[in-house]
């Protein structure tokens, strides 16, 4: 934990420890943590899931975080069609970070439902291969809930590759109602509430927030 973060966890307590004592009790709990023996890095299995807006955002912030330590990323996209033009690709392709979108648009509101199936088939295909490869340190696969959520992948065989993937990898899962077996198997699970949207208003999806 670094100081930043070890001071942010002091600045936001709880009620209950506004109080001097309750700092220096943080402090020190802080502390012993970071001494213990058996204290290591691990890889992370992490969901950002939820109706609210900021599932796939979180997640290209790990990657540019982890980007910037120079860690090896790579960003899959389940949903996201080929031909697309996102903020997330532009920056990608500047940042010489690899980003690979797998679909062929909002796939949900087809009725050919085979060839969704066959198009979540390969774009997993090529996630294990990147999952089983070695070569990443983090790996996004961004809205792959809606293919399990849908049948289109078997969920035990996703968590099959993600329990044997390489030591230290983290991986990123994103998406609306992740499957309750993903969210058990998990490191970090964070649900997304949608408090107000300014769809409900009539306003668009804005440049540079939602795409």
């Amino acid at each position: 934990m670094t100081g930043e973060s070890t001071q942010s966890a002091v600045d936001a307590p709880g009620a209950e420890e506004i109080s001097a004592e309750g700092r220096a009790r943080i402090r020190a709990e802080q502390d012993a943590m970071r001494k213990r023996a058996d204290r290591r890095n691990k890889g992370l299995v992490i969901v950002n899931t939820g109706d609210g807006k900021g599932k796939t955002t979180a997640a290209l912030g790990i990657l540019m975080r982890a980007w910037g330590r120079e860690m090896r990323v790579v960003l899959l996209q389940f949903i996201k069609a080929r031909t697309g033009n996102w903020g997330e690709a532009r920056a990608a392709r500047k940042l010489g970070i690899e980003a690979i979108p797998l679909g062929s648009g909002f796939t949900w509101t087809t009725d050919d439902i085979e060839k969704d199936r066959a198009l979540a088939s390969r774009g997993w295909a090529l996630c294990r291969e990147k999952i089983e490869s070695g070569e990443y340190d983090v790996v996004i696969l961004d809205e792959i809930t809606y293919c399990l959520k849908y049948g289109w992948l078997d969920v035990e065989e996703v968590l099959d590759v993600l329990r044997n993937r390489p030591a230290g990898q983290h991986v990123i899962v994103t998406g609306r109602d992740a499957d309750p077996a993903l969210v058990e198997f998990a490191d970090m699970v964070t649900e997304m509430r949608e408090v107000k949207h300014p769809y409900a208003t009539g306003v668009k999806a804005q440049k540079g927030i939602e795409f």
